[in-house]
């Protein structure tokens, strides 16, 4: 069992205001938030929560990477996504005290500051901005997957592969059209993400680097062409 870690409320402010949601909050704001928090390490491949447990705490990556998966009834893991510094994860179950819909491990060492259900909800009933925020990001996540639904429902799995790519490529973008991912996922995290296997992955990623469109260097990927992957994966979607 992982055992909470001490850390001064000072330095848990700072660390805090490193999340996505807080950056604008203010200082008395942060540092309520750091109040109501626990902190934990887990090392890579530690499990953090598991698919239909009843934990119900809220967590705050300020450290590492960790990533959002399930099986299905067959063994088949199915990658929902990664999340590294600045994320957090399991506001879904805080707020509607159903069960965990999906388990989350450490992909590297990850420093998480931890909140109950009781403590969250009650810092977005009575903080005007932490729950403006909050709303914000769940507005966010019903658009991505609405968008993850329209593409999994009318997309080939070759363009649904290009999508994937394209998503990786704006959350590691190097410049205003390329993008270097590191590290590189391997086909097989791919396969995972977009619902088919290893080989198609491979095909798909050969052909994209004959079009000069990618290219693989050691544990690095490079996209060498944002804005015409961009335009490849709207023709697919019928120009959406």
């Amino acid at each position: 069992m992982t055992v909470p870690r001490s850390i001064p409320i000072d330095r848990a402010t700072a660390i805090l205001s490193s999340i996505k949601e807080f950056q604008n909050l203010s200082t008395p704001d942060i540092e309520i938030t750091a109040n109501a928090c626990q902190w934990f390490r887990y090392e890579t491949d530690n499990e953090i929560v598991r698919y239909r447990d009843q934990s119900n705490s809220v967590f705050f990556i300020t450290q590492g990477e960790i990533r959002i998966m399930y099986h299905s009834v067959s063994g088949q893991e199915v990658i929902l996504c990664d999340l590294s510094a600045g994320e957090m994860f399991g506001e879904l179950t805080a707020l509607d005290g159903r069960p965990r819909s999906a388990t989350a491990i450490a992909k590297t060492s990850v420093l998480l500051a931890s909140m109950s259900a009781e403590n969250f909800c009650n810092l977005i009933y009575t903080n005007r901005k932490i729950a403006e925020v909050i709303l914000r990001r769940l507005t966010g996540q019903i658009r991505r997957l609405t968008e993850r639904v329209y593409d999994y429902s009318t997309l080939t799995v070759r363009n649904r592969i290009q999508a994937e790519l394209l998503r990786l490529a704006k959350n590691h973008m190097d410049s205003i059209n390329t993008a270097i991912i590191s590290p590189a996922p391997t086909q097989t995290e791919i396969a995972h993400l977009v619902s088919t296997h290893r080989e198609a992955v491979s095909r798909e990623l050969n052909e994209l680097a004959k079009k000069k469109l990618i290219k693989r260097q050691k544990h690095e990927l490079y996209v060498l062409d944002i804005e015409r992957l961009t335009q490849m994966v709207n023709d697919a979607r019928g120009g959406l």
